[in-house]
């Protein structure tokens, strides 16, 4: 979970507001309970990317319950599509942090069934929300990023969904992301930037399974 501090200094007759980029919760904590030492910062607060509020003890208190269950979530998804075989690969990478460790979930999954290469990214996003379910992840922010332009500018509202069997498979993630109390923040990026996912979805088309979960290091998300 990713936050912004915000404090009001004071000194003598002084008085300033400050706001801090955000940063990732436990930092944010960190460096919080540096600026009471100080004597000079007053009404320290947080807030997280929902516009939520919190004061520092109820954001310790907040990271201590979750220490052991997956946060920090991060999802990729991509979706490829054969036009001959009719046949749909789907690649999903899961990056999250438990017990003070960061990790890396990969899964693909090949599909028959499917019409498009559009239909094959939803469906891509749709495992994500499944394995999010198996993991255990509930109750907190998730970044989702892919290159499709269809999946996330309909997720984010700014293009309707025309495609009746598109908007199934959108109103099955987004039902998916809601009963997990999941609270999705959608980001568009290039080809470049999802090549793990990609890679997983191009596997499953040529019929290697990948299912693994490795440890991996936190500064490499």
């Amino acid at each position: 979970m990713k936050v912004r501090i915000e404090w009001r200094y004071t000194k003598s007759t002084e008085e300033v507001v400050f706001y801090s980029d955000e940063i990732e919760a436990r930092r944010a904590m960190v460096i919080a309970e540096d600026l009471q030492k100080t004597g000079r910062a007053k009404e320290i607060r947080v807030v997280d990317e929902l516009d939520a509020v919190w004061t520092i003890k109820e954001l310790k208190k907040y990271l201590t319950a979750i220490k052991t269950e997956p946060h920090n979530l991060i999802v990729y998804f991509d979706g490829g599509f054969d036009h001959e075989t009719k046949m749909a690969g789907l690649g999903c990478v899961i990056y999250y942090e438990q017990d003070g460790k960061s990790y890396r979930l990969r899964r693909n999954a090949s599909v028959e069934g499917l019409k498009s290469n559009n239909e094959a990214e939803y469906a891509a996003l749709h495992l994500c929300v499944c394995e999010l379910s198996l993991l255990g992840a509930n109750h907190l922010p998730v970044r989702i990023i892919g290159d499709s332009l269809v999946v996330i500018n309909h997720l984010t509202e700014e293009w309707p969904a025309i495609e009746k069997n598109l908007s199934d498979w959108a109103d099955k993630i987004e039902a998916g992301l809601e009963e997990l109390q999941l609270h999705p923040d959608y980001y568009l990026v290039n080809r470049n930037a999802n090549k793990e996912a990609d890679r997983l979805a191009t596997q499953a088309l040529n019929g290697v399974d990948i299912m693994a979960t490795t440890e991996v290091d936190a500064e490499k998300r």
